[in-house]
């Protein structure tokens, strides 16, 4: 798994979508264990989404067609009873509620193709911001980032489609984000096409950044992760979507 920043305490936490190997999916059917404790940072509590599909190669037919069916996800899924169910890990303070999609944007400038770390992604989003493209970040807002086909992310030395499936994180402790490279491997795509693949990996780091925006500081589990690497490729339906079950405290399961 990819490390942490060195910067603060959070550097061995897990806020990754793994692969989905035999062997991640033989760890995560029986979680040990597990057991999600609140360490008393920030938690999102109307999530508000902007999705950003970064690259020209997005309005290419096949991969444009995508980009209705990822917001429509997204309008459905943040007033759905997934949020409801996240609602179990509310607190006084971030009570967790139904969300919005606020917008999206198609970003072709700076343009982006080969490999692109973490880093830059960062100071993208920190520049579209400065400049105006994108809303200004509050403390409900998630600024989700589609990566184009061919398009490899690298994120604490590993790469997509080689350890990870995607992942969340935070700037500056400030700034909510995800990242989700297109599922050009078996073990991103698992058993799923396209669309569904990449509404699991969705799903997974929505109620992850959600319940632990700032990795390690909201509700974790020393031992298997976050709330959604407990429960790693396990999916159920909600609505017409295929999303990526959750671990449930209160049920003592992924529910």
């Amino acid at each position: 798994m990819p490390e942490k920043k060195a910067h603060s305490r959070r550097r061995d936490c897990v806020r990754i979508v793994p692969m989905a190997t035999p062997e991640t999916l033989a760890r995560t059917a029986a979680p040990h264990a597990a057991k999600l404790v609140y360490n008393k940072g920030p938690l999102i509590r109307n999530p508000q989404v902007f999705t950003i599909f970064w690259g020209t190669a997005w309005q290419q037919p096949t991969s444009a067609s995508l980009i209705p069916q990822l917001n429509g996800f997204f309008d459905y899924i943040l007033s759905s009873p997934l949020m409801d169910q996240l609602a179990e890990y509310s607190v006084p303070q971030y009570p967790i509620g139904h969300g919005s999609r606020i917008g999206t944007m198609t970003l072709t400038a700076p343009e982006v193709s080969g490999t692109v770390d973490d880093s830059q992604v960062q100071q993208m989003i920190e520049q579209q911001i400065s400049g105006g493209a994108f809303p200004a970040s509050n403390a409900d807002l998630i600024y989700f980032l589609f990566l184009p086909s061919g398009v490899t992310v690298t994120q604490g030395g590993s790469a997509s489609c080689k350890v990870f499936c995607g992942y969340h994180d935070a700037i500056s402790d400030k700034i909510w984000y995800a990242v989700m490279p297109f599922p050009d491997c078996s073990g991103c795509a698992s058993s799923f096409a396209t669309f569904e693949a990449l509404t699991v990996t969705a799903s997974h780091e929505l109620s992850e950044a959600i319940t632990d925006p700032i990795p390690g500081e909201g509700w974790y589990d020393s031992q298997n992760g976050e709330i959604g690497d407990i429960c790693a490729w396990q999916t159920k339906q909600v609505g017409q979507y295929t999303v990526q079950k959750e671990w449930s405290n209160r049920a003592g399961s992924c529910v």
